[in-house]
């Protein structure tokens, strides 16, 4: 009889940089499995819910060696498939705690594969999960902080607290997006050759015995995931009799736990299906006995058809079922330009962002995400050269692929709170920024964001020049965090370009308040107005925070309210990009 090879790495190295050793974050697992045939599909690929239980194992046990008792998963975020994994290759799983909040805590997994002939790696996917720690006699267990200890981890720590924000509005933008009357009012479109939504319904039962449980006898989320994949290709097959790729898993949350003994009930069907993917809705339901059925866990899973070169085929059209099909036909569509939202704004790469990427309330959680966590990655940059200093207000500069940043520091004897509330009302920055003419106030979104206008002055040749900036502001997640304004351009279908003046872009901009800095990316509308700084021929960055630090004095005492109590002094950090 044979085994899969597998390894879980073992305790890993706590020092950091002491006696030669290389620091390794305390709470990382490790993950290495050849991948077998049994394992693996038809096309001799690894199975996606195999994939998924080894995701879901190593992170738990990431997890459980930060909380130091047992874990269950409670989320996993969107997660896109890059590549597939052939039999005899190898499946790299690291998985590590990003952040623990008071109860729960984040975990960062990423996939790799390895071909152990030619000696190539490459990424197979990213994966969020949020976990909570439950005592054996039952209740959360309060976590202990988690401190961040390298440039990497103190960004993730950071853009933790921002993903942690999306999932709690994640359900509320759904039920916004799906009272907009433009998907209320969606019709199916005829076809000659539409497929039935019923042909593709599948039903399957799983009986969860002790292998597919914990030390606790909670099923492996992974596990139940693994048996939701597996109905969901059935589904996806059937709609055009060819095997389908996953391609995509929209972010979940589990509803309630699972046991050994439990019949797990699997639906899967269609929801719509789009020229070159579907979407296939899959539910979980739990029961013992004469018990009614428990909710454990609902995803929608998109899939695509391939060639035998690669490249998506055209899908049929899908007849939805009268009532109940034709709302999950719509919500289909809904979720589409969710998940379209969700990978272009939040999943790539912050210099494949296009700039002034379209703004609406639909989108506006993601992209008030990606304005602040560009903003925090920037600043966590720990490779800025000091430009020029002057009186303690110091320039520093970063040349990184072609882009170049600069961010300006200085300390203010202020309480950080009233610099935040005075920095991040754009409206007042004409007071003493002399590269804002005017600022008006588009929209008020939250109260956390803000949609602004700003006019800046003729430099040169170049002309009046105007903006419209996304302005989120961020307080403190926990103490040590700072506070943070973060600027970036959006285009309004309100506010075209106008005739006089010259449209600029702004690719990532703010301030972040511990200490007070500035950053900004300089783009080429930006450059203009700091290009003598960098170059050395003018310290007019130094006026410009003199006369900050004057407008911050002046208003430091809030006169509508009386703190209680004063807090610290702030250190103002400004970066642009």
């Amino acid at each position: 009889m044979s085994f899969p090879r597998e390894s879980i790495s073992g305790t890993p190295k706590m020092s950091r940089h002491q006696n030669g050793e290389e620091y390794r974050n305390p709470t990382e697992v490790k993950k290495s499995q050849i991948v077998m045939p049994c394992h693996a599909n038809h096309r001799q690929e690894l199975s996606v819910g195999e994939l998924l239980k080894w995701m879901d194992s190593t992170a738990c046990l990431s997890a459980e060696r930060h909380a130091g008792c047992p874990c269950v998963t409670v989320s996993v975020d969107d997660i896109h498939f890059e590549h597939t994994i052939g039999v005899g290759q190898v499946v790299n799983i690291k998985a590590k705690v990003n952040r623990a909040f008071n109860t729960s805590m984040e975990v960062g997994i990423v996939v790799s594969c390895e071909d152990l002939f030619s000696d190539t790696h490459w990424s197979v996917c990213r994966a969020v999960a949020t976990f909570v720690s439950q005592r054996t006699t039952g209740g959360k267990v309060q976590l202990r902080p988690l401190v961040p200890c390298t440039q990497a981890e103190q960004v993730e720590h950071s853009l933790a607290a921002e993903r942690r924000r999306m999932r709690l509005v994640h359900a509320d933008i759904m039920k916004d997006l799906l009272a907009n009357r433009a998907f209320q009012q969606v019709e199916v479109q005829e076809a000659e050759k539409a497929v039935p939504a019923e042909r593709t319904r599948v039903e399957s039962v799983e009986l969860v015995l002790p292998t597919h449980a914990n030390h606790q006898v909670n099923t492996f989320g992974g596990q139940i995931m693994a048996w939701m994949e597996n109905v969901a290709t059935i589904a996806a097959s059937r709609l055009c009799n060819a095997h389908p790729t996953l391609q995509s898993i929209d972010m979940f949350h589990f509803r309630g736990p699972s046991h050994v003994g439990d019949r797990l009930v699997l639906k899967a069907i269609v929801n719509n299906a789009f020229k070159n993917s579907m979407e296939v809705g899959v539910c979980a339901e739990a029961y013992q006995g004469e018990e009614p059925l428990r909710h454990i866990n609902s995803a929608f899973m998109t899939f695509e058809i391939r060639d035998q070169e690669g490249k998506p085929c055209t899908l049929p059209r899908i007849r939805p079922e009268p009532l109940e099909g034709m709302r999950r036909y719509q919500e289909a569509i809904a979720r589409n330009k969710i998940r379209l939202d969700r990978k272009y704004i939040i999943s790539c790469k912050q210099t494949e962002v296009p700039l002034s990427v379209p703004w609406d309330l639909s989108n506006q959680v993601y992209l008030s995400y990606n304005n602040v966590s560009a903003l925090k990655m920037l600043a966590a940059r720990n490779n800025w050269l000091l430009n020029s200093e002057k009186n303690k207000v110091s320039l520093y500069t970063l040349e990184q692929k072609q882009v170049l940043s600069f961010k300006v520091e200085t300390e203010v004897d202020i309480p950080a709170e009233r610099a935040f509330m005075l920095l991040s009302d754009l409206s007042k920055r004409v007071e003493w920024d002399p590269n804002y003419e005017r600022c008006e106030l588009i929209l008020r979104v939250n109260d956390d964001d803000f949609l602004y206008r700003v006019v800046t002055p003729s430099i040169g040749q170049d002309g009046v020049q105007d903006f419209i900036l996304l302005a989120s502001r961020r307080p403190p997640c926990d103490s040590g965090d700072p506070y943070v304004i973060a600027l970036r351009s959006v285009t309004l279908p309100t506010h075209p370009p106008t005739e006089g003046y010259n449209r600029g872009e702004v690719l990532c901009a703010g301030f972040s308040i511990l200490e007070i800095s500035y950053f900004n990316q300089a783009s080429p509308e930006v450059l203009p107005y700091i290009s003598t700084d960098i170059a050395g021929l003018s310290s007019s960055f130094y006026g410009i925070f003199c006369t900050c630090n004057t407008f911050l004095q002046e208003n430091r005492v809030d006169h509508a309210s009386t703190p209680q109590s004063q807090p610290p002094s702030s250190t103002l950090k400004r970066t642009q990009l």
